[in-house]
């Protein structure tokens, strides 16, 4: 859990800075201008690298000795930090460390709130800092699509293989990878 909390202030650093570049390069589109920014260009790879790593059948047959999982920790909450991205890394190590589904599931949740812990801070001070006001209407809609998204999947896990489950939740960061390289989003 350390590694991975003090990972999570660097990629969340990382991120600030990213933040503030100058756009790459800038098209029209449909008659909006839109930009290729450094920080979503960034996520965006991430987003399809991850998605690349959990799709992958090689992936399923790596092993990881419980040695690395201070590896896995700095690795994870760097890119925790940096896209909020964390779990592939994290269940990535966690998964091949012979714990019960019991174990993997509440040291996921424990890892998870704590590298959370560690990057609000310092996305908050650098979203008040140079950000516009917190628009709230966007944080409860955004508040209640989590709602919503997990109470409709705890409905329909049952009837969905996990692997089928990868598939489209891969799908859907794969769009949201090519919206956000591109400028679209």
């Amino acid at each position: 859990g350390i590694p991975a909390v003090l990972a999570a202030f660097a990629g969340a650093l990382t991120l600030g800075w990213l933040a503030h570049l100058p756009p790459l390069a800038e098209y029209s589109l449909m008659g909006h201008t839109l930009a290729v920014m450094p920080v979503k260009l960034t996520v965006g790879l991430l987003i399809l690298g991850f998605v690349a790593m959990e799709l992958s059948p090689a992936m399923a047959a790596w092993r990881f000795d419980a040695r690395l999982l201070p590896v896995g920790g700095c690795v994870s909450g760097f890119f925790g930090g940096l896209s909020g991205n964390q779990g592939a890394f994290r269940s990535m190590f966690l998964l091949k460390t012979g714990l019960s589904k019991e174990q993997f599931i509440a040291t996921g949740v424990v890892l998870a709130v704590i590298v959370d812990l560690a990057r609000m801070p310092v996305y908050g001070v650098a979203f008040f800092k140079s950000g516009p006001p917190v628009d709230l209407t966007l944080v409860v809609v955004a508040c209640l699509a989590a709602f919503a998204g997990s109470f409709l999947a705890a409905r329909l896990l049952k009837k969905l293989t996990i692997r089928s489950l990868q598939v489209i939740v891969g799908t859907l960061l794969i769009l949201v990878a090519f919206g956000m390289i591109t400028g679209v989003l």
